[in-house]
């Protein structure tokens, strides 16, 4: 009897807090959860994730990929609003295009101690044509509030029946239950990869499927009597189930120095290999870098426009007149595509509107202008090919895909070395590609259809060089001439900043880095003479940079320039630390003493190195009268550091930090 009553409490517990995952089957429990219980810092929580990717045939359309989506989150603070805004991107080509249906969404509320809920209405979802090839379709969630919980479903349709979306796993914040399958049927054959450090394990099943053929045949009789015959035929084939069931995923959470976190965001990707339709030959997709490359190098959309010439051949005749140098060619080449044709910000490996009216209307997206350089710099004579490119926002290619590239630059090949050119960028030097394209490798393609990785990351230094002569008064303020000079990546970095922004927004900016230094006589020299390192020079007073205590005053010799806070605060990292390009900092710091006091104490000089020369951290110090002379010198030599280095990395900055922040004592005579 005790047995049959304690099974009959475990029974009413073990239901009261299970979980229904049925849409709009929302629990109290849920309603009232202040946080994650595994992770109390989570603004949100998704507490089911579904997602079904299967095929569907229509007579006279063929496949449709259908995928459909449910969801249903917590909101846990106002940090998490965000997290009730849906954007879902769709992909179309001309007239064929990706469309959402079934859309329903609810935000549930407890209030009085009874579940309330509020219904997205059709106002509130906007469909936007966001580029040549996507459209979105984007929703609020209503009456979102802290400890709401929100839940949409909806069902995608898409006729390209070999893009399958990535199933990601893990997310900015944690998931209490994700299943996810997808169906494939015997005449698709996909490459199945993936990445992230989540261990998922998936289960395969299979079931029968059919599709039935509905024909309808009208025939005349022999008295002008019409009659209709319908006749049905169908044909099996078997289904392929890969399904995934995870519980308790935490958060993937960004750190400093991440390329891009969705890199290592746990996920598979379904990649079309090949299909065999009954009674049709093998059609091939990717499979190997050379099938991607050959697609992609055929498309009318890149390799004939790489070939048209006609458009430009008396201009660039003209210009290279007067030189036979390689070098001399390509730069004036280089430089006269960035000032002929405007970037319209679109990304993308293809051609839009085509090379010969982007060069007429001046204004073009990335291949466009790229192509078009490609193409004039052969004219000259040189050995010139397009790099397929990876932006950091679109990730890293790990597999071969022709999706995993949205973006394509130059490579002139010569005796000294590559040379890697971006005409998008106003800015931009030869081998100085914004910071967008720095992804690992690219991948060059040459006439013959071959191609071969070319790494994207600069190997000489970035350079700031700053000069400082202080006067520090007995009140503790300072004042002052500061100057920097910057190259490479640094100079295309400020050049960027500052020629495309207001002078007084850019300044106050400036003085509010510094923590309120007021700034005088601002001036920049060689913003677009990009021969010449980029300067800036100004004059500076600030209050309160030294403490006074009794007849002592303290203060680090940096000043406003000391780095406060080490980047890399976690224990653990399991990610490569990417710089974006290698670079070397150097301060010299000239500091005028108020009278009537002299030097108590100083630091002591010092050096710290990483391992195998990744970078080294030098500071100089000497005192001659009522002067001090402060020399620092920082290299970052590499521009993606190990995760086995992580731990020599992080104490190193821990130490140079702290180095930066010793103090100068002054004592009064």
């Amino acid at each position: 009897m005790r047995l049959s009553i304690l099974l009959l409490v475990f029974f009413i517990s073990f239901t009261g807090f299970a979980q229904d995952y049925d849409f709009g089957k929302i629990s109290k429990e849920e309603l009232i959860e202040k946080f994650n219980p595994l992770d109390s810092s989570a603004s949100a929580t998704y507490l089911y994730k579904y997602r079904r990717t299967y095929y569907n045939y229509v007579q006279g359309q063929g496949f449709q990929l259908i995928t459909d989506v449910h969801e249903r989150i917590k909101i846990y603070n106002q940090e998490g609003f965000k997290y009730a805004t849906k954007s879902i991107m769709l992909y179309r080509d001309n007239s064929t295009r990706e469309k959402v249906g079934n859309l329903k969404a609810y935000t549930y509320n407890l209030i009085n101690n009874k579940i309330d809920d509020v219904k997205l209405k059709k106002d509130g979802v906007f469909n936007t044509e966001k580029s040549s090839y996507f459209d979105e379709t984007k929703f609020t969630m209503p009456n979102v509030k802290e400890g709401s919980v929100i839940e949409y479903e909806y069902k995608l349709i898409s006729p390209f029946y070999w893009n399958v979306d990535e199933f990601e796993f893990q997310h900015d914040i944690p998931v209490k239950k994700i299943y996810a399958k997808i169906e494939i049927p015997e005449y698709f054959n996909f490459k199945v990869n993936t990445k992230g450090y989540l261990l998922v394990t998936p289960e395969s099943s299979s079931k029968r499927g059919k599709i039935t053929f509905n024909d309808r045949t009208r025939t005349e009789g022999r008295l002008g009597a019409s009659k209709t015959t319908f006749s049905s035929s169908s044909i099996d084939f078997q289904t392929y189930i890969t399904s995934y069931n995870i519980n308790n995923i935490p958060a993937l959470k960004d750190e400093p120095y991440v390329n891009n976190i969705n890199n290592y965001r746990s996920s598979v990707k379904y990649e079309l290999s090949y299909t065999k339709f009954p009674n049709s030959p093998m059609d091939f997709y990717s499979t190997t870098w050379e099938d991607v490359v050959k697609t992609i190098y055929k498309s009318s959309n890149f390799g004939e426009e790489l070939n048209k010439t006609g458009y430009f051949e008396d201009d660039i005749d003209a210009i290279i007149a007067t030189t036979s140098d390689p070098f001399n060619r390509l730069s004036l080449i280089f430089d006269f595509v960035k000032s002929k044709v405007k970037w319209n910000e679109y990304y993308g490996k293809y051609t839009d509107k085509g090379v010969r009216k982007a060069y007429k209307e001046q204004v073009g997206n990335v291949a466009e202008i790229n192509l078009m350089l490609t193409s004039m710099l052969r004219h000259a004579g040189l050995n010139a090919n397009p790099v397929l490119v990876s932006t950091r926002n679109n990730g890293i290619p790990l597999f071969p895909t022709r999706i995993g590239y949205d973006y394509v630059i130059s490579c002139v090949e010569m005796p000294e070395g590559n040379i890697l050119l971006d005409a998008t960028s106003k800015y931009g030097s030869p081998n100085i590609l914004p910071y967008r394209v720095l992804n690992w490798d690219g991948r060059i393609i040459r006439k013959d259809g071959n191609s071969t990785l070319v790494s994207l990351y600069p190997k000489t230094n970035s350079k700031n060089t700053v000069t400082m002569v202080v006067k520090l008064d007995e009140e503790g303020s300072i004042e002052g001439n500061y100057r920097i000079s910057k190259t490479n990546h640094n100079a295309l970095s400020y050049r960027v900043k500052f020629n495309n922004a207001n002078e007084n927004d850019f300044l106050e900016k400036l003085e509010n880095k510094y923590g309120g230094i007021e700034i005088s006589d601002f001036k920049v020299s060689n913003a677009t003479d990009l021969t010449k390192p980029v300067t800036e020079t100004y004059k500076f007073f600030k209050e309160s940079q030294a403490d006074i205590i009794g007849n002592k005053i303290y203060f680090s010799p940096l000043f406003f320039l000391a780095t406060k806070e080490n980047p890399f605060k976690l224990e653990k990292r399991e990610f490569p630390v990417d710089f974006g390009f290698p670079s070397e900092s150097m301060y010299r710091i000239i500091i005028n003493l108020p009278e009537g006091y002299e030097v108590e104490s100083i630091p002591e000089v010092a050096v710290l190195a990483l391992p195998d020369n990744l970078g080294t951290f030098k500071y100089n110090i000497s005192q001659k009268g009522s002067v001090i002379n402060l020399i620092i010198t920082t290299e970052i030599n590499e521009s993606i550091i190990s995760p086995l280095y992580y731990d020599a990395l992080r104490e190193y900055f821990k130490m140079f930090i702290e180095k930066e922040n010793e103090q100068i004592v002054l004592s009064k005579t």
